[in-house]
């Protein structure tokens, strides 16, 4: 059994029914800002969820899975950080992440059998490799209350960090 805690992040359970491999990955989040209009998969909006997508992908076929056989479950995506405001150019990172996964699964042609994606509160999810089957617990808002907390302050000072628009090239000065 593969499980993990989701809030914003997002999880695919994937498989091979024919083969019987499966694995599940855990992605933080596709980007840190998105414009609402931009494709997810064409912009670097992808790079984190892609990665962890590909990584996923790639062990299970080493594994033996067929790539036009896996199924997927996806999770996550909820709306837990409610400090930072979505303006009419940035998509709330649950939403970013949400988008992101449905149209990988879309364009990778990987057919998925069961969502959970959004709502306000945080889940454990299980993940049984041997029968397929997933588990869901939606989390009270009592019990994450303190990961929330440790959670939003790393949030802020990254979302402060990355507003602030930054070179995206560092010059070195050259040593004589």
């Amino acid at each position: 059994m593969l499980h993990t805690l989701l809030g914003s992040c997002v999880a695919a359970c994937l498989y091979d029914p024919s083969n019987r491999v499966a694995g599940m990955n855990h992605f933080l989040l596709a980007y840190h800002r998105f414009p609402r209009k931009a494709p997810l998969i064409t912009a670097e909006a992808g790079r984190y969820g892609v990665q962890a997508m590909e990584l996923l992908i790639n062990a299970l076929l080493k594994l033996g899975a067929e790539k036009s056989r896996l199924r997927a479950k996806i999770f996550g995506g909820a709306a837990v950080f409610k400090f930072i405001q979505p303006s009419q150019f940035l998509l709330p990172i649950g939403e970013i992440n949400n988008r992101f996964i449905r149209e990988f699964m879309r364009i990778d042609h990987i057919q998925v059998v069961g969502e959970s994606l959004g709502g306000e509160v945080g889940r454990v999810i299980e993940f049984h490799t041997s029968d397929y089957s997933v588990q869901e617990r939606l989390l009270q808002k009592t019990e994450y209350a303190a990961i929330i907390s440790q959670d939003e302050k790393l949030w802020q000072t990254e979302y402060v960090r990355n507003v602030t628009p930054q070179s995206p090239v560092e010059i070195w000065p050259e040593k004589h």
